[in-house]
């Protein structure tokens, strides 16, 4: 079983971590790129983009992550980590890993007190909805042609995503106590 770590320099990561260890799926926090070395897929946790982008620069892990991906390792953000992944940002200009071929909006549902929850249909799940947790929450406006989209709000705002061997979500299931996406995303380490 290959071992899972969750990028720990800014944001909810401890939350992925125990969702991880209730698995019994072996995970390490990434602080540095000796730390990426050590695991066999990536999850950035939702917080700040901003902040965990120049946060990343300053530790040599952008570039590490991004070689890493490349080869690829399974790489799978929630919220502020989907921003960090996406190839495009809009008018946003900051630090990312420009890897998926998605364009993201940051913050488009407002301020944190229009942070909300809703359940969704998950294209890969067929046992049931998937209850989300949105905060400050992206939305995808648009994927690339080689990127599934695997969940949309009512409407049609797209909050999930997959390319290969990058996962993206836009609320954070690690607030949840449903692990269907942890499991699917550890299930990519095969």
């Amino acid at each position: 079983m290959g071992s899972t770590g969750v990028l720990a320099v800014q944001g909810d990561f401890t939350e992925h971590v125990h969702v991880l260890r209730r698995l019994g799926q072996p995970c390490r926090e990434v602080r540095l790129p000796e730390d990426l070395g050590k695991v066999d897929a990536l999850i950035i946790p939702g917080g700040e983009s901003t902040t965990i982008g120049k946060l990343s620069d300053r530790f040599g892990l952008t570039e590490a992550i991004r070689e890493r991906t490349l080869a690829g390792m399974p790489l799978w953000g929630t919220c502020a980590g989907m921003i960090f992944m996406a190839k495009d940002l809009g008018a946003h200009r900051q630090s990312m890993l420009q890897l998926m071929d998605i364009t993201v909006e940051r913050n488009a549902f407002g301020a944190q007190l229009d942070s909300f929850e809703t359940d969704l249909p998950i294209s890969v799940f067929d046992d049931g909805l998937f209850h989300a947790v949105f905060i400050r929450a992206p939305v995808i406006e648009s994927v690339g042609a080689s990127v599934d989209v695997l969940s949309k709000l009512k409407d049609g705002r797209i909050v999930a995503a997959e390319q290969d061997n990058l996962l993206a979500t836009a609320f954070h299931p690690e607030l949840t106590d449903d692990p269907r996406f942890h499991e699917y995303f550890v299930d990519k380490i095969g």
